[in-house]
């Protein structure tokens, strides 16, 4: 049986799940290259899929836009019901966070544990079914079930509201389409400053309508050490405020080991990296790959699955990757190749060659393997990768390709059985998560991927997660003695690229120096 879920707004997305297992997760933006679009997820799919006259049902989160999609888009939503309802189907609508919720704990391999989600708002339904706007959300999961333990209003809880005003209002950075959510940008410069500011905001209780932006724009226009001040404000308050918030439920509810978390302010990593120091007895925290809104078309369709249509939980091994994408064949590589030849030349190349490049020159190589990774973290499949024991290496990548502000950090990529040796705590971040500090005895072995308080966002690789990126960093373990590569997103100011061509021209339109495609071991350079 198949299922298909949507989203169409901004992060406009579709799932299609067989038999609870997720086939293919797209979004928009990889397409159109543009950040955050605008777009119907049901046209989204017929414009890519090639046949779905297979699909029993499908889901749209709540009213999503005003209006909902049988007002916005009548045209493909009656396609859609034609399919569904000649297959014996139905269209379920589940709330905007309750599909956070489900994405979050169905992706999970925990049997029970607590749920939360927080975000900048979204349609969800009251106790009595009635429409409710909220940006913070707590629930049970238990088997393939979740139920509902508080709805607030998003006039008393909006974090991620807060968050999307400062960065606009306070750094004048895009909180939304073309460019994107630069959040990011504001948590990787708050380790460089001091939180002068905190009770502005705790005084407000994080409430963005609450908030003297004028006030604070001015202190963050002074010097760039002032932004910086700010900045540390808003991180430790948040951070302050999350805990306090999360705790009032954590001992109400002491019988879960396990959190599970979603909504675009958990893309908080360095808050989240805290979150096994405030509470000791949690023993495991999950965030999936995609907890921003473009999660949602996964999250509604495994609500179906799972807790309308009853079916049994489907376990990691059996089930769950990030690698979510389409793949792409050799002749279609082959074709973008063929289409620039006049510009770049390819040869067969293996992984020892690889190797041997990044670790002389300073080389920056480029990857493109197999299916794309859902959501916006690069986890070795849409990849740049570097020496991270370059103390160059920053530089050299905002020089080629990435134009980035000085102070922002680049990732760790670690084998998995190696992070107690080199981070503080043994965490497990498949999908960059959560930041950890290292050890302050390797911290100088790897300079490129050291943020500047010692911490990194690291993705932790298994053979099972990526069985090619893991031999790769095995092999640079093997001659280096440092089992991290540097990782980050196979893009230039613009969407991870998706399909051959958009890494052929974004290979083409920087300074990359190699285009590695490791399914069929063919190495691109520059004429």
């Amino acid at each position: 049986m198949k299922i298909a879920g949507f989203c169409s707004s901004h992060d406009c997305s579709y799932c299609i799940l067989e038999d609870g297992k997720p086939l293919i997760h797209n979004e928009l933006e990889r397409f159109t290259r543009e950040k955050e679009p605008m777009g119907d997820g049901i046209q989204f799919m017929f414009d890519n899929e090639k046949d779905v006259s297979d699909i029993t049902h499908f889901t749209h989160c709540f009213d999503t836009w005003n209006g909902g999609i049988t007002q916005r888009f009548p045209e493909t939503f009656e396609q859609m019901s034609n399919i569904a309802q000649n297959n014996g189907g139905n269209y379920y609508v589940p709330g905007h966070h309750m599909s956070h919720a489900a994405n979050a704990f169905f992706s999970s391999n925990y049997d029970e544990a607590l749920i939360f989600t927080l975000d900048g708002g979204g349609r969800d339904f009251g106790p009595n079914g009635e429409m409710i706007i909220t940006a913070f959300t707590v629930w049970e999961g238990k088997g393939n079930k979740i139920s509902e333990v508080e709805i607030t209003d998003y006039g008393n809880i909006n974090i991620g509201g807060l968050w999307s005003s400062v960065t606009e209002k306070v750094f004048g950075l895009s909180s939304g389409y073309p460019k994107g959510n630069q959040a990011g940008t504001i948590m990787a410069m708050s380790c460089l400053g001091k939180p002068k500011y905190v009770d502005v905001f705790l005084n407000s209780n994080m409430i963005n309508t609450q908030v003297d932006y004028e006030y604070l724009r001015n202190i963050a226009q002074k010097t760039e050490s002032d932004s910086f001040d700010v900045a540390a404000s808003l991180q430790l308050a948040t951070e302050i405020y999350t805990k306090n918030l999360l705790s009032k439920y954590i001992k109400v509810y002491p019988q879960y080991k396990y959190l599970c978390l979603s909504g675009g302010v958990v893309l908080n990593s360095v808050m989240v990296g805290k979150i096994y120091e405030w509470f000791p007895h949690i023993e495991g925290i999950y965030i999936p790959p995609v907890p921003y809104d473009a999660g949602l078309s996964i999250g509604a369709a495994q609500y179906v699955w799972h807790h309308i249509l009853d079916k049994p939980r489907i376990v990691w091994d059996k089930n769950k990757t990030p690698y979510l994408g389409r793949c792409y064949t050799k002749n279609e590589i082959v074709d973008a190749l063929v289409e620039r030849e006049d510009e770049l030349k390819y040869r067969d190349s293996d992984d020892d060659e690889i190797v041997n490049l990044l670790t002389s020159g300073d080389n920056v190589i480029s990857v493109f393997n197999k299916q794309s990774e859902s959501g916006r973290r690069a986890l070795g499949n849409r990849s740049i990768i570097a020496d991270p024991r370059s103390n160059n290496m920053k530089d050299v990548l905002n020089k080629k390709v990435k134009y980035r502000q000085w102070f922002r950090p680049f990732a760790p990529s670690i084998l998995k059985e190696n992070v107690s040796d080199w981070f503080v705590r043994d965490v497990s971040s498949p999908y960059m998560t959560k930041v950890v500090k290292f050890k302050h005895n390797v911290v100088d072995k790897v300079p490129a991927v050291a943020h500047y308080d010692n911490t990194a966002r690291l993705q932790t690789v298994t053979e099972k997660d990526n069985p090619w990126y893991y031999g790769l960093i095995k092999k640079f373990f093997e001659k280096t003695g440092v089992p991290i590569i540097l990782n980050t997103s196979f893009n230039d100011r613009e969407p991870i690229v998706e399909t051959p061509k958009h890494a052929v021209n974004c290979f083409l339109k920087t300074n990359i120096d190699y285009l590695y495609f490791p399914e069929y071991k063919i190495l691109v350079e520059k004429v």
